[in-house]
């Protein structure tokens, strides 16, 4: 027998095991057939029957014959712990170990790096004869915005970051603004880790004030972290925070956005509202007006200015007048 098919046997045969229910009336062969399929294991009922009869002569499983169909289980005080990863979650490993790095402690890192190896080699022996085990090569995740190299974070800063965020605890740390090469001393309380994009931001109170704010990681130059424990502010959720668009930076004021479209960017919103209330209404002439409520942010407004003359703001005016005079400026820039 070939090695690819071998391997995918073995690794077949081990899912199975770990399928069977440790008790009566057990699971029919066609049961576990489907269940095998949705591991990417693909075979006939008759397969998984002469499986079950050759592992049946290895461990301690039985088939329990007093009704129909007929189920396969586990004896009483068999050992149901066994070692070794699932297809479906060596390929969940595969895809999320690039995105799970920055937000895990390296202590929990340590932890899970021989289960990423392990999935990386579970994957690799299945690849020839399991289409499953190659999915991660087919598929990729491109960011929608011009790609900007990740910035560089010191490890033990950011372990420093995750100890005091896991145990609760207040952190002294240096952090450095935009523009600015004066470092500031600041005492934080974490609350959150987030990682948007490229870049990774502590999401913290500072000193006794209650509001909480949002500090890049690569920006902080120095982290101790304290005794003293941390105070959160009443109700913070790390997800309402960010609901509340926490990391569109920006004002964040609500605004009804009123908008002239090109006929391009009137088909792309129609496919990708920007928000529930979105409405776009067209004239006689054909001419598409964008209405929507949204919130005044960077995000926002940088988003509006990369659309070129796709998009014209009519309200509301203080976001037009800013948007006039900016496209002045760069026009400034671009005469001799």
């Amino acid at each position: 027998m070939p090695r690819a098919d071998s391997d995918s046997v073995i690794a077949r045969q081990w899912q199975l095991l770990r399928l069977l229910p440790p008790k009566r009336p057990g699971e029919s062969a066609r049961g576990l057939c489907e269940r095998l399929a949705d591991h990417g294991f693909r075979v006939s009922k008759r397969t998984v029957e002469r499986d079950l009869q050759t592992l049946s002569r290895i461990f301690p499983i039985a088939i329990n014959d007093k009704g129909m169909p007929q189920g396969w289980h586990w004896m009483p005080e068999a050992s149901l712990d066994l070692p070794g990863i699932a297809l479906s979650d060596a390929l969940s490993l595969t895809l999320i170990e690039d995105l799970l790095r920055p937000l895990l402690p390296a202590s929990m890192l340590g932890v899970l790096a021989p289960r990423f190896d392990e999935a990386r080699r579970k994957l690799t022996a299945l690849s020839q004869a399991q289409p499953m085990a190659r999915w991660h090569e087919k598929v990729r995740y491109v960011q929608p915005t011009f790609p900007l190299k990740p910035p560089s974070v010191d490890p033990d800063i950011l372990e420093s970051i995750h100890n005091a965020l896991l145990d609760d605890r207040q952190i002294d740390v240096t952090y450095r603004k935009p523009g600015d090469d004066r470092p500031r001393s600041l005492r934080l309380h974490p609350l959150g880790i987030v990682q948007r994009g490229n870049a990774t931001y502590l999401v913290a109170t500072a000193f006794q004030y209650t509001d909480p704010r949002i500090y890049a990681v690569h920006r902080i130059t120095s982290a101790e972290p304290r005794e003293e424990a941390i105070t959160p502010p009443p109700d913070f959720d790390l997800d309402h925070y960010i609901d509340a668009a926490g990391f569109e930076f920006g004002d964040r004021r609500e605004i009804r956005l009123v908008a002239r479209l090109s006929d391009a960017l009137a088909a792309v919103l129609a496919e990708t509202p920007i928000a529930e209330d979105q409405r776009i209404d067209t004239d006689e002439l054909g001419r598409a007006t964008l209405h929507v409520t949204t919130r005044d942010t960077w995000q926002l407004r940088w988003w509006l200015l990369s659309q070129g003359p796709g998009i014209v703001v009519e309200e509301p005016g203080e976001l037009r007048d800013w948007i006039r005079q900016t496209i002045t400026e760069m026009n400034d820039n671009y005469e001799d």
